[in-house]
């Protein structure tokens, strides 16, 4: 088939367009864009047992599920990107009470963010359209993932960041050989200018919230969670509640999309529940999930977690529906929950940047509060390493002492073994 997907359509009016023709978003309204699987061509072919065509641990499992051709490059970190480890922390599921926990951990992704699922299939896409460069507004995390991959497959990336994104996120970036262009201003304002510089220079914009195949990329999570829990379960278990941290929204649409996905091909039998974590400097999907519509009022991002912070989320919808249209909530937690959440991942091997901890921050909160209880199964999308931001991960710690080189200095300071 010329097309591995039949059509998009726009979030917002329901207007369908043929592949051919558009880009980004809904050329009404601004909608963001859904891309719609060729269904009948999968179920023709595939079955859950055979859809995969190659058995490697990356996201590319998932090729015949994607809708992008084949991109090559093989023995690079395109290849390498997804199908990350799921852990099972039994201590922390003592500690707060549950049944069963798992932890779905990012960091071992070439750029160590859950941000390489989507830049590996938008390259992928450039490739595929002949695009020369792509550009994209980030944080930091969006950023390194885009440059990290567009260096792999031999490309040339432009990314606008706030000069206040976190230096070893910076690093990425110039390390990998992008284009870096620091904004004197926010993330917001970062991703107006990329939209500028793409419309004028005609380049291939990444940003999330803006290119439909970045939620085609972040779907494989999904994927991959019906692969490593929920195939498992018993039938007529609970369920499942997954806790994701939110700030464009992007994300948790996308995963949102690869579950619609699996169930639109009759091979997910129960949706699980979608629970969206925001800092509470940076909430603006959470306001208005607790209010009756679909308006996201903008507001003035202000947390530690960089990589969520954002002041008009540019998937606010899509992220609302994902928790409304799965029975799931959404929670907010202040910056110091963030910090306790980054240690206790750590005392059990998990490094987790501020924005990965959220989640985990969240469902502690969630226990709290009775959003869910001790008998359901839950999973936690850490979304990003916490060698990202190593001065958010020394606030979350105390300092190590600095001792005199003798024995008896290392009893003193080993005390409290005692």
């Amino acid at each position: 088939m010329k097309h591995k997907f039949s059509h998009f359509i726009c979030s917002t009016c329901g207007a369908e367009y043929d592949p051919e023709e558009v880009t980004y978003t809904c050329p009404k309204d601004g909608g963001n864009l859904d891309v719609i699987l060729n269904v009948d061509a999968i179920q023709r072919d595939f079955s859950p047992k055979n859809f995969m065509p190659y058995p490697e641990a990356s996201l590319w499992r998932y090729l015949n599920l994607l809708p992008v051709h084949e991109p090559g490059c093989p023995g690079t970190p395109l290849r390498r990107a997804g199908w990350t480890p799921v852990y099972t922390p039994k201590r922390l599921a003592t500690k707060l009470g549950l049944r069963d926990l798992w932890v779905k951990d990012e960091s071992p992704n070439p750029t160590a963010s859950f941000k390489d699922r989507a830049s590996a299939v938008v390259v992928a896409r450039a490739m595929q359209i002949g695009a020369e460069v792509t550009v994209a507004a980030s944080t930091g995390n969006a950023g390194a993932a885009l440059a990290g991959m567009a260096a792999a497959a031999g490309t040339q990336a432009v990314i606008f960041a706030p000069k206040t994104a976190p230096a070893a996120k910076i690093a990425q970036l110039i390390v990998f050989g992008a284009k870096v262009l620091l904004v004197d201003g926010n993330y917001d304002q970062a991703f107006d200018l990329s939209i500028q510089a793409t419309e004028n220079f005609g380049w291939y914009n990444r940003n999330t919230g803006f290119n439909p195949f970045t939620a085609e990329g972040k779907k494989t999570a999904a994927f991959e969670i019906w692969e490593q829990v929920l195939r498992e379960r018993p039938e007529g278990s609970k369920p499942l509640a997954i806790f994701i941290p939110v700030g464009d929204g992007n994300i948790i649409s996308g995963v949102h999309k690869g579950f619609k996905d699996l169930q639109a091909l009759g091979w997910l039998d129960q949706m699980p529940r979608i629970i969206g974590v925001q800092s509470t400097g940076s909430a603006a999907i959470a306001n208005a999930f607790h209010t009756s519509g679909e308006t996201i009022k903008p507001v003035q991002a202000d947390t530690l977690a960089d990589s969520i912070s954002v002041d008009l989320p540019r998937d606010g919808v899509r992220a609302l529906r994902a928790a409304r249209q799965t029975g799931g909530s959404y929670i907010t937690v202040p910056d110091e929950a963030i910090l306790t959440a980054i240690a206790d991942l750590g005392r059990v091997g998990i490094f987790a940047e501020p924005a990965a901890a959220t989640a985990y921050a969240g469902l502690v909160k969630a226990l709290d509060d009775a959003v869910i209880s001790s008998d359901d199964p839950v999973l936690v999308l850490s979304t990003g390493s916490g060698l990202k931001d190593v001065k958010a991960a020394m606030q979350a710690v105390s300092e190590a002492p600095v001792i005199e080189p003798t024995l008896e200095a290392v009893k003193k300071a080993i005390a409290w073994k005692k």
